[in-house]
């Protein structure tokens, strides 16, 4: 499912307009209607309610009043307050704006501060708001007058339904400029962006309704080729691997895991029991040779192979030769959790990625032992995977968590693509970008994941698809799928916290299975409905 940027939909907009034919106003117009039909399905309640529409002199007023003119149509209590002068209202918007007086709607002009401070007292009688003050191209910080007005609805604490964008919205990145406007229920138009599908723009937007407006598909193709995606289960079990009833191990494939230090054997346990959990054939585990023993008792089904070591558990670059030799055969390397910060092992793990011929996934110690040394990826002619948390983002970039988390999308996207890397920038709505192949946002998992261990579970997901044959890209974006939607199925049944990176693990069989037969259903795991007509 396309998610678009604000410059992408503006673009849609005017080649529907210009090349196309169809006028501005019958977009407004299909715009406002299926705003009000969402309207009607989610924050209404009843007839006897005073709907108040706060909107601003640009289109995304201009919908907010062919939804009053279609509500005062299905007998409901509608007032437009206006935050300008009506005599600068133009274009569509004006069109529509003048059609209200006819039909007895009441329009109340508040230009400034004072003259919204005079209404207070009818502004305060509004049972529901609905939010067209700002659209889609905010990207500076709101200020002065419509600072205020935010403020007030959002401390009014009644039900909101925000048009197009609750108003305030980043809708590229989903950050708040500086406020916005806290929504029960958002009607997009077209498509949605995809500042309301990141955190935090989706709680600010919350029941999400993407509203068909009659833009062509061949321009929305056009426009929208390199369109983020969201991930979906349709779109994701075209690109699983069949497993025919003849399979056998030989044929699954061989995944060589490198992990493990001193105290951190169950990284390593939990990374390569994840890739046979999700299907891979053979798992063979690297590790510190005084720590063998120790592994050996924590998994059965994989192998596990003594590797040189300093005295303190750490691998060093003896290990290099003997690893070169365990990849033959292999299909898939993971390398990184449990490994330790030891410089000695940096060493090792630069030249091993180096030195690769199969695709190599990266993870926590693994990611931390490029820092300084990312320009190494640049060569490399094998894919690789990067599955850093913000932190690690961070750490890789020289820059901050802060900084990270503000444009998640646009830093995932740039560094796959300066490194030539699949990055997995984990989180809420974890973003994977791809080089030079666009971004997908993926809409499962839920706040019960933040706790030790998931991302071991992770690297071992996305490396044993890999190793049976799906391809880099397919691999990261199933395996976080179903990362997260194992994590759903636990929130549900045990409860929404507390339950542990093994119980992760052991339910990749079932949704897999469930995946593969088409039971796990879009509207089930986000907020989102696609209305047509």
């Amino acid at each position: 499912m396309n998610l678009v940027t604000a410059r992408e939909m503006q673009t849609m907009d005017r080649l529907t307009i210009e090349s196309f034919g169809i006028p501005g106003i019958v977009l407004m117009e299909n715009a406002g209607r299926g705003a009000t039909r969402f309207f009607l399905e989610t924050v209404f309640e009843n007839k006897t309610q005073q709907i108040g529409v706060m909107a601003g002199r640009g289109n995304n007023g201009g919908d907010g009043y062919v939804m009053a003119r279609y509500l005062v149509q299905q007998g409901c209590q509608v007032t437009v307050f206006l935050l300008a002068q009506s005599n600068r209202v133009q274009g569509d918007a004006a069109a529509n704006l003048k059609l209200l007086a006819p039909l007895g709607i009441t329009v109340i002009e508040l230009p400034d501060l004072n003259a919204f401070q005079n209404y207070k007292t009818t502004l305060e009688k509004q049972d529901i708001w609905i939010d067209a003050i700002l659209g889609t191209g905010l990207k500076s910080d709101v200020r002065g007058y419509f600072k205020e007005v935010i403020r007030f609805i959002n401390n009014q604490k009644k039900p909101v339904f925000a048009v197009d964008i609750p108003s305030g919205l980043n809708s590229d990145t989903g950050q708040p400029c500086g406020i916005a406007v806290q929504a029960q229920a958002t009607a997009t138009f077209a498509f949605a962006k995809t500042g309301l599908i990141l955190h935090p723009g989706a709680a600010y937007a919350g029941e999400l309704g993407v509203i068909d407006i009659g833009i062509p598909p061949h321009i929305a193709a056009e426009v929208a080729l390199d369109a983020t995606k969201l991930l979906t289960p349709d779109q994701l079990r075209n690109t699983l691997p069949l497993r025919p009833p003849d399979t056998h191990k030989g044929r699954t494939g061989h995944l060589l895991v490198i992990a493990g230090s001193t105290g951190k054997t169950g990284a390593a346990a939990m990374t390569a029991m994840s890739a046979m959990r999700i299907g891979a054939g053979l798992v063979t585990i690297g590790v510190p040779e005084q720590l063998n023993p120790i592994l050996e008792v924590q998994v059965i089904e994989a192998m596990t192979v003594p590797l040189p070591a300093d005295q303190d558990g750490r691998l060093n670059e003896q290990a290099l030769e003997p690893l070169l030799n365990l990849l033959i055969g292999k299909q898939c390397l993971a390398i990184g959790p449990g490994l330790g910060a030891a410089p000695e092992t940096g060493r090792l793990i630069r030249a091993l990625i180096r030195k690769s011929q199969v695709p190599v996934v990266i993870d926590a110690d693994g990611l931390n032992h490029l820092i300084g040394h990312t320009a190494l990826l640049k060569d490399l002619e094998i894919p690789i995977v990067l599955t850093p948390h913000p932190g690690e983002m961070a750490r890789l970039i020289g820059s901050t968590v802060a900084q990270v988390q503000q444009d998640r999308l646009g830093c995932a996207r740039k560094f796959a693509d300066e490194f030539n890397v699949h990055t997995i920038l984990k989180g809420a709505r974890t973003v994977i970008a791809h080089p030079l192949q666009g971004t997908a946002i993926n809409p499962t998992g839920n706040a019960g994941m933040a706790s030790g261990g998931m991302g071991d579970v992770l690297t071992g997901c996305i490396a044993g698809l890999i190793t049976q044959g799906c391809s880099p890209a397919a691999a990261a974006q199933i395996g976080v799928f179903l990362h997260g939607a194992a994590a759903d199925h636990l929130a549900s049944t045990i409860g929404a916290h507390g339950y542990l990176a093994t119980e992760v693990m052991n339910g990749l069989p079932l949704q897999l299975d469930v995946f593969r037969q088409g039971q796990i259903k879009l509207d089930d795991i986000i907020s989102l409905r696609l209305m047509f007509g």
